[in-house]
């Protein structure tokens, strides 16, 4: 039975259990101890000592970096365990499993490589006798909430920053999939995190996340996940005017322009949206492609998308698992009734799978829709699913107000043989990411974050630090003496 990390101690919870389901066949998976909002006090008061009293706050950089680097080695040694794990927990495909654990252990590296490189800076103050220096120095205790499409890969991208930069925290993972992150904190624990330093607590969002975020004595909450959620958070956290970071999802454009190369394009357009079955912040789910090519493409789209195959993600002949829950493919199946009734045309997919080893889990096809508009749900609204929609444009100007179009901005990509052309569409794009004849890469240099609705902050490269770090300016004078501003 999972239970909670608090003070460098497993503890019970004060409230209740909960079960961890397996996508595939919907079996148990495990019995998680649930935790009270008296379990989050503790956990936040454990990281406030641990960051007021504690030494960890002054320990120099090199041994901060020191502990990311031993947790890099451990990811190294348990990563098929750890694959075989977020494959049974979230139901993406093993293959996929490990790309996320080998980039786990590329987030840990990056920024203990940068730990020693964040210095701070001189500012000349005009003065001889002033040392004018702005120097950097960790936030507190940060509440870091995460998603249960990437709990791992997405707790990464979040502890290794706030590590480097000294804070303590506590971490909250989706109570659908917290396994994978109760091991990473045992891989801390293996490390030799300082007590207090890494706590991690497990519940749903009424009993664990919202005191976590209302907490008085955490400094700053970090969250990735839905739009709502994500404005209870910053609603909850003015009262104490907390820093907060949200990554809110996106409705992401692809953009194919007709000199793409067929091939090339329909097979991008596939990946882009049918990785881990659409469960992806960034999928590439409103396809918008020009006239020309327009209706070869989305009879090949529909063509394939029948052909992928869905199974068990720990078969190494599935493509794509099942979706995380029932009530999950229950939002999918309300979308797609949706789109058939205001007037999309269903060219694939659209129901769930008819293969009878496939009935006990949460699967659903790959599903195409063709000649949709601007006002469709479908077309507005994250579906966070395998649900592929299909717009069109004649020129390069109305691909652009296609591509802005939409709430959020989180990514977006461009496809064309005109490299001056895929230039300024990607720079008119108002979109955190945006590719250039391809979809999906990211790197922990590079950073991740969105406009409008998807979000504020930013995750990885230096930003990824500074959102984890006060900035403070000392002045130091060396030779005072007396200014005789007032005569008496």
């Amino acid at each position: 039975m999972l239970s909670h990390f608090v003070n460098g101690s497993w503890i019970p919870g004060s409230g209740g259990t909960a079960e961890v389901i397996n996508p595939f066949d919907a079996s148990v998976l495990e019995t998680v101890v649930q935790a009270g909002p008296d379990d989050v006090d503790r956990a936040v008061l454990a990281a406030r000592v641990a960051f007021d009293t504690g030494p960890w706050r002054r320990t120099p950089a090199t041994e901060r970096a020191a502990l990311l680097r031993r947790v890099a080695d451990l990811l190294v040694r348990d990563k098929e365990k750890i694959a075989r794990t977020e494959t049974l927990d979230t139901g993406k495909t093993l293959v996929e499993s490990r790309i996320d654990v080998d980039d786990v252990t590329a987030v840990f590296r990056y920024y203990a490589d940068l730990a020693d490189k964040d210095v701070g800076r001189i500012v000349d103050s005009g003065q001889a006798h002033v040392v004018s220096r702005v120097v950097h120095e960790p936030i507190g205790v940060c509440a870091l909430i995460t998603p249960w499409n990437y709990p791992l890969l997405q707790l990464s991208w979040k502890v290794a920053p706030a590590i480097v930069a000294g804070n303590t925290m506590v971490i909250k993972p989706s109570e659908v999939t917290p396994l994978t992150s109760v091991m990473l904190v045992r891989l801390f624990e293996e490390a030799g995190v300082p007590q207090g330093v890494v706590n991690i607590v497990l519940g749903d969002g009424l009993s664990v996340g919202a005191p976590l975020t209302e907490h008085p004595a955490v400094d700053m909450v970090s969250f990735t996940g839905g739009l709502a959620t994500g404005q209870a958070i910053i609603r909850a956290s003015a009262a104490t005017v907390k820093r907060v970071a949200v990554e809110l999802g996106g409705k992401n454009p692809n953009i194919v322009f007709a000199d793409t190369d067929f091939e090339t394009a329909v097979d991008y357009a596939i990946t882009a949206v049918f990785l881990h079955s659409g469960q992806v912040c960034s999928a590439g789910a409103r396809l918008i492609v020009q006239d020309e090519m327009h209706d070869d493409l989305v009879a090949e789209i529909g063509r394939r998308a029948e052909r992928i195959r869905l199974g068990n993600g720990l078969d190494e002949g599935s493509e794509v698992g099942p979706l995380v829950s029932a009530a999950h493919r229950a939002k999918i199946e309300d979308y797609v009734a949706s789109a058939q009734a205001e007037g999309a045309r269903l060219v694939a997919g659209g129901c769930r799978p008819e293969e009878p080893e496939l009935q006990k889990g949460f699967f659903y096809r790959p599903t195409v829709f063709a000649d949709v508009h601007r006002e469709m749900r479908v077309v507005r609204e994250e579906t966070f699913g395998p649900i592929l929609t299909v717009e069109r444009f004649s020129s390069e100007d109305e691909a652009v107000a296609l591509g802005n179009d939409t709430d959020f901005g989180l990514a977006g990509a461009v496809w064309t043989a005109d490299m001056g052309r895929a230039e300024r569409v990607a720079g008119a794009l108002r979109h955190g990411t945006v590719w250039i004849n391809d979809y999906h890469p990211y790197i922990p240099g590079a950073e991740w974050g969105g406009f409008k609705r998807s979000g504020n902050g930013r995750e990885l490269g230096p930003t990824g630090l500074a959102e984890y770090q006060e900035h403070k300016h000392i002045w130091h004078n060396t030779a005072p003496k007396p200014m005789r501003w007032f005569s008496g």
